[in-house]
């Protein structure tokens, strides 16, 4: 009796796993045609950073970002680590891609 339950349970549970499945995608990019990568952005402004809001906080200094063909400037600011020992590292453009500023330990 044991025995029949157990695979019937099996069964069971292999049969929603087995339903069928439907997915449709689409995609833009380099496998569909020419790909230019935006120009690499300007200079940053130089400039120095306001006094402290609050203690802890660490200042962000402005950075481009790309939207698009362009790019935006976001001005610098005094961002609060999100655990003790945090450490920003700024965005950056290499190799023709933009990585986005992070926290790390």
């Amino acid at each position: 009796m044991k025995t029949k339950l157990l695979a019937l349970l099996l069964l069971a549970g292999s049969a929603a796993f087995a339903a069928p499945r439907v997915f449709f995608g689409f995609g833009v990019g380099p496998a569909f045609g020419y790909y230019a990568a935006p120009p690499p952005p300007p200079p940053a402004y130089a400039y120095a950073p306001p006094v402290a809001a609050y203690p802890g906080y660490t200042w962000i200094g402005g950075y481009w970002y790309p939207a698009g063909a362009h790019w935006y400037w976001h001005g610098g600011y005094w961002g609060r680590p999100p655990f003790a020992g945090a450490a920003w590292v700024g965005p950056r453009y290499y190799g023709g891609r933009y990585f986005a500023g992070h926290w790390r330990r």
